[in-house]
């Protein structure tokens, strides 16, 4: 992860520690999901910078990564339809490792400003979110490009923390 990546998730972690009320928690928090999905967008809208601007990154994770965080964040593209079988694929493998059972996952259903997006209802069912039962989870309605909804998935984490 380069400089700008590490700036962003920083981000994310003190808009979370104030949404929290605490700068001393400490948190383990990964976004995660497909190229494409909105995911760089997404940390800058967090981090109230300009979404307009967006260069792609090429952040690669290693399979062991997840295994150090408690808590996962997933982007989906609402619009990417022909996509969602593979991500439903890699959620499922993420969601079904064993050293992550039990951690909260929070959902971005990204996009939702695109006329072509499903909504988070349709893909949470599409996704069979309803099975897993071993933890918390939460699908949120967002677009990061306007921000909305993001707050909403904010909020929820602030609310479902491991303690």
């Amino acid at each position: 992860m380069g400089p700008p990546e590490k700036m962003l998730l920083h981000g994310l972690l003190s808009v979370i520690q104030k949404l929290k009320g605490s700068t001393e928690l400490e948190l383990r928090v990964v976004l995660l999901g497909l190229d494409n999905a909105g995911k760089t967008t997404l940390l800058k809208c967090l981090a109230s910078e300009d979404v307009n601007t967006i260069t792609p990154t090429q952040v690669s994770l290693n399979k062991t990564s997840p295994y150090l965080y408690n808590y996962t964040v997933y982007d989906i593209d609402s619009a990417d339809k022909k996509r969602f079988e593979e991500t439903g694929l890699e959620l499922s493998e993420l969601i079904d490792e064993e050293n992550l059972t039990g951690d909260p996952i929070l959902i971005f259903a990204n996009k939702q400003d695109l006329g072509t997006a499903s909504l988070a209802s349709e893909i949470a069912e599409g996704l069979n979110l309803h099975t897993y039962r071993d933890r918390v989870w939460q699908i949120q309605a967002c677009s990061a490009l306007t921000g909305e909804g993001v707050q909403d998935g904010m909020n929820w984490i602030c609310n479902n923390l491991v303690k």
